[in-house]
């Protein structure tokens, strides 16, 4: 599907019925032929956006999957870079990709790093936590960054409602639900549980000063407002 290098059908299909782990272990010799990775497009705007808010020194990509946001944090990073992603599959993908990264095989709800990072991005891989695992998460990443650390990622703004996007991801995630209520091991990925409004609160609950950076290289909607805004917690 999506491209003659990228999975089939039935890729996809055993995929979605495995666990989250396996499923990207098995997906990952194609995934960057699939439009699930972060186009380089989103990739170099949050690259041009975060060069405005450095200097940064070592930076942390979670969730790194094959690596696509190592080469932001290369961009805007002067010291040493770490990818941390819990597929095998995934990081081998990103060590080939990558060689000279730090790259650690863990599970983002309980990060094995001191608190040693100034920046720390993720890109694309939020849809894998539901509420109450997005507190976790902050939290960890808030432990794993120095005093006055940064924590960016880009969201998008949300499609209108009604739209053929919107009713697209509604279907998706409700065919989600439906999946997981019927089939073991659960396959968490949903498009519709990552709100600004709650997100922001919950960045700001595990101690986090949000601010919202206009994406500008990626343009603006109809009624003025942008199409994508970067997410920048710092660490107080």
């Amino acid at each position: 599907m999506f491209t003659p290098q990228g999975p089939s059908l039935r890729e996809l299909t055993v995929q979605a019925l495995s666990s989250v782990e396996h499923g990207y272990d098995l997906l990952a010799n194609k995934f960057d032929a699939t439009p699930f990775r972060t186009s380089d497009r989103l990739l170099t705007a949050v690259a041009d956006t975060l060069e405005t808010l450095g200097p940064f020194d070592s930076g942390l990509d979670v969730c790194c999957g094959t690596g696509a946001g190592l080469g932001v944090l290369r961009s805007v990073c002067a010291g040493r870079v770490t990818g941390v992603d819990f597929s095998t599959g995934m990081l081998t993908r990103a060590r080939n990709a990558h060689p000279t990264a730090d790259l650690v095989r863990a599970d983002a709800l309980a990060l094995p790093f001191a608190p040693v990072f100034d920046l720390a991005v993720s890109f694309g891989a939020f849809g894998h936590f539901l509420p109450a695992a997005q507190r976790t998460l902050f939290t960890q990443v808030h432990a794993a960054l120095r005093p006055g650390g940064t924590f960016a990622f880009p969201l998008p703004a949300p499609p209108p409602v009604g739209s053929r996007l919107y009713w697209t991801l509604w279907g998706f995630d409700t065919a989600m639900r439906l999946r997981n209520a019927v089939w073991r091991p659960p396959f968490v990925m949903y498009y519709r549980t990552f709100r600004l409004a709650d997100v922001r609160t919950r960045l700001e609950d595990a101690g986090f000063e949000v601010t919202l950076v206009p994406i500008e290289p990626l343009g603006h909607r109809e009624d003025g407002s942008p199409h994508c805004r970067l997410v920048v917690a710092r660490k107080a």
